[in-house]
């Protein structure tokens, strides 16, 4: 087995794993809404996305609140 076919099956585990959280730390966030890190930082930093800090350093979304952030302006 080559080494991308490995880390391909390992990225599909973490993503199921992630799947299952209902909170989510700023990486898997990012990975979960396809926002980069540089403008997750920025969407906190300004206040624009529910997000929680209880150390005051990590940075914790909820995935219900990310949904909703998400579809906000959602059309029909």
């Amino acid at each position: 087995m080559d080494n991308l076919h490995l880390e391909d099956r390992l990225l599909r585990i973490e993503k199921l794993l992630t799947a299952t959280k209902e909170v989510l730390t700023l990486e898997e966030a990012c990975l979960y809404t396809g926002i980069s890190m540089g403008y997750m930082y920025k969407l906190t930093a300004a206040e624009k996305i529910p997000h929680s800090k209880p150390s005051g350093k990590m940075i914790y979304f909820e995935r219900s609140k990310l949904n909703a952030w998400l579809l906000r302006n959602s059309k029909p």
